[in-house]
């Protein structure tokens, strides 16, 4: 039998028994689309145990063990999702409420799509079955709050999609539980400022969208604004934080706002403290002498002053100030310090070429007459005769 020929027959040979070879061919390629079959009814029962169920209108990958019911006009999510999904994409349908049970026994999921619903608030335990996710996206609905606790649950969540909601503000601790976090996106939201203690725990954070917000660069923005540079100091990316507020300011980069125009923001909360506005509790404990009784007819001696001594604050200083001050710096010490050598390399030459000229002066001298003196003694000669 040839081993190139599945039929064991060879390209040319002539056979006398033409119809046995006839047999022989069919029953040859018959064989061989059982086997395709029997491969192909294999991979679908591969992928039918992968996703034993798949819900009603969806559409699911046995492979990717994707799960795409986007674009149904849904207005629940489908209880028949099977548990070892990896991706589900619920996206364009009708979502306006979602149960805290709504992703439970998902713990496979990786990737989640609720963009283009009408979400305006999610429960805090929603997202807790969900330990394996990585991507998270949360576009175009229309939440306006979040619990703080909502994505304490996911910490391998590397990218999170914001934008397009009715966010004003982000709770402390949101993201205390996402170290893996590298892009978020707040965009087009109703944010005005941000603490800049939110986004300290994300170590691993690349890239940042803030834009398209109404941001009022205040006082309140100030801390926000030294993160930023730290950010962008470290290879972070972010996109342009315009101002809105004060109207001086509209249109321009937050990072571009110079840091002396934040100085009266320091006046201000030493004045706030002085008057007690920010301290909730005694002005001050410190132990007071007595009052001492005036003398008669002596003037009354004025009364020691009850107010605390002014702690000095910290003040701010923006790294890319200070980095350039530091370039800056170093470069100036550098062009003196090689003037310093110039200049010493130039007093050692001139006054080698000083001591060898005085050298070869006094080598000259005893070589050469003193005529003032000859010129003396022909006067003293002429004189004596």
């Amino acid at each position: 039998m040839n081993g190139g020929n599945p039929c064991g027959l060879t390209v040319g040979e002539r056979n006398p028994e033409t119809s046995l070879q006839r047999h022989k061919v069919n029953k040859c390629w018959f064989a061989r689309g059982y086997l395709a079959r029997g491969i192909t009814c294999w991979i679908a029962l591969y992928a039918v145990e992968a996703l034993p169920t798949c819900p009603f209108s969806c559409t699911c990958d046995g492979r990717s063990l994707e799960v795409d019911c986007s674009g149904l006009g849904l207005t629940s999510v489908p209880p028949d999702v099977p548990a070892a999904t990896r991706s589900l994409l619920l996206l364009n349908n009708k979502l306006s409420a979602l149960p805290s049970w709504a992703f439970a026994n998902l713990s496979s999921l990786q990737r989640l799509d609720l963009s283009n619903n009408f979400l305006d608030q999610l429960p805090r335990s929603i997202f807790e079955d969900l330990t394996n996710l990585t991507e998270l996206q949360l576009r175009n609905n229309s939440i306006r709050t979040l619990d703080r606790d909502l994505l304490q649950h996911a910490p391998l969540l590397r990218h999170l999609d914001l934008s397009i909601n009715g966010l004003a503000q982000l709770p402390p601790g949101l993201f205390d539980g996402l170290p893996a976090l590298r892009s978020l996106s707040l965009r087009s939201n109703r944010l005005q400022n941000l603490d800049r203690l939110t986004f300290e725990p994300l170590a691993s954070l690349q890239l940042l969208q803030v834009g398209d917000n109404p941001w009022e660069c205040d006082c309140n923005l100030r801390e926000f604004k030294h993160w930023m540079e730290w950010f962008s100091y470290r290879g972070g990316r972010l996109d342009q934080l315009a101002c809105t507020l004060p109207k001086e300011l509209r249109g321009k980069d937050m990072r571009a706002v110079p840091m002396e125009m934040f100085n009266y923001c320091s006046r201000l909360e030493d004045e706030n403290s002085s008057t007690g506005l920010d301290a909730p509790g005694p002005p001050c404990t410190k132990a007071m002498p007595e009052p001492v009784k005036p003398k008669p007819g002596a003037e009354p001696e004025p009364e020691p002053s009850t107010a605390c001594p002014q702690k000095q604050r910290y003040r701010p200083v923006s790294v890319r100030r200070a980095i350039g001050t530091v370039i800056i710096a170093g470069v100036v010490c550098g062009i003196v310090c090689i003037m310093m050598v110039v200049a010493a390399a130039y007093g050692c030459i001139y006054a080698s070429l000083m001591a060898k000229y005085h050298r070869e002066l006094k080598k000259r001298q005893p070589l050469m007459g003193d005529p003032e003196g000859e010129h003396e003694d022909q006067k003293q000669i002429s004189s004596v005769a």
